[in-house]
């Protein structure tokens, strides 16, 4: 049996097992997630502005999905297969209408760990063409940090990859709606994709935008910085962002987020060229800019050693 195929069994049956744990449990029927119906037929779940534990249950990035005529589109499925179950559970509770796709918007495992609740024949997953190569590379972590601090054991066949990749844009059709997938160049990951409602103007932007839960670089700084002028562009009525509150000001809510990053890059040049060692500037860069941001402690630290790796050595 090939090894997508392996996969794809696994992934099955690791829904059908959790499906029937979670409905001895009572979850599915008693805890779906709470969701919001921010335009018409446009519903999301807003994360807690935290880091990924086990005391919030993985339970911090904004989920979304989008209802046509025919089927609906689910946007990000949650921090762990549990998380994916309730996810699940409260899109059947607004709809009867089929899941049809899985967008998966890039490959950080608060987004993308309850994949195999959704895992079916007639759902197709959807992400960057970038996103498996780089699930393939974490998959490891993130099934040991599963087991290790959620208690959730979880086998490498049963981790859903999916099938659809977006190179550039790509439309999916609903029915009477049509979503718009752009896959941008490295930014927050080498493997960001948004999600755009044409009927209503709302942009999933994901985490190319963060509000109150501080930025965080994983992909290339500049590259984020140049994408963000492009999302500007965008004729967006709502933006959802992947962590923190959705926003009805666009584009000034990506404001905040441009200031940050532009402080941590003109900050992280100015180190290096007075010859500040790492250590140094990780004690030093873009403290005042960071300071209006939750998270700050967990993850500004880790940004300015990445911004400065990034640009030790620029032209």
């Amino acid at each position: 049996m090939p090894l997508r195929m392996h996969r794809r069994v696994g992934a099955l049956l690791l829904g059908a097992f959790l499906h029937v744990v979670a409905a001895a449990q009572g979850v599915a029927e008693a805890a779906p997630l709470a969701v919001t119906e921010v335009a018409p037929g446009v519903y999301m779940h807003a994360g807690l502005v935290e880091d990924w534990l086990p005391s919030n249950a993985g339970d911090i990035a904004n989920l979304g999905f989008v209802i046509g005529s025919r089927c609906v589109a689910v946007i990000d499925t949650g921090g762990t297969p549990q998380l994916g179950q309730r996810w699940r559970a409260a899109i059947e509770r607004t709809t009867r209408l089929p899941i049809c796709f899985v967008i998966d918007t890039h490959a950080h495992p608060d987004h993308v760990l309850g994949n195999a609740a959704f895992a079916g024949p007639d759902t197709r997953f959807v992400a960057s063409a970038k996103f498996n190569a780089a699930l393939a590379a974490r998959e490891r972590y993130f099934l040991n940090s599963l087991a290790r601090d959620f208690g959730v054991s979880v086998a490498h066949g049963a981790v859903v990859y999916p099938t659809l990749a977006v190179e550039g844009t790509r439309e999916l059709d609903l029915g009477d709606r049509v979503l718009v997938l752009k896959a941008w160049p490295t930014a927050h990951t080498d493997n960001d994709l948004t999600v755009y409602d044409r009927r209503t103007r709302t942009l999933f932007a994901s985490d190319l935008l963060f509000t109150q839960h501080i930025p965080v670089v994983d992909g290339n700084l500049r590259g984020w910085l140049a994408v963000m002028q492009d999302l500007a562009a965008i004729d967006a009525t709502r933006v959802i962002p992947g962590h923190g509150p959705i926003s009805n000001d666009w584009p000034a809510a990506l404001k905040p987020q441009q200031e940050y990053l532009e402080a941590l890059r003109r900050e992280t040049r100015a180190a290096i060229k007075a010859g500040k060692t790492l250590p140094q500037a990780v004690d030093s860069v873009g403290m005042a800019a960071a300071s209006d941001w939750q998270l700050t402690d967990r993850f500004h630290r880790r940004n300015v050693t990445a911004a400065f790796a990034e640009l030790e050595w620029e032209d």
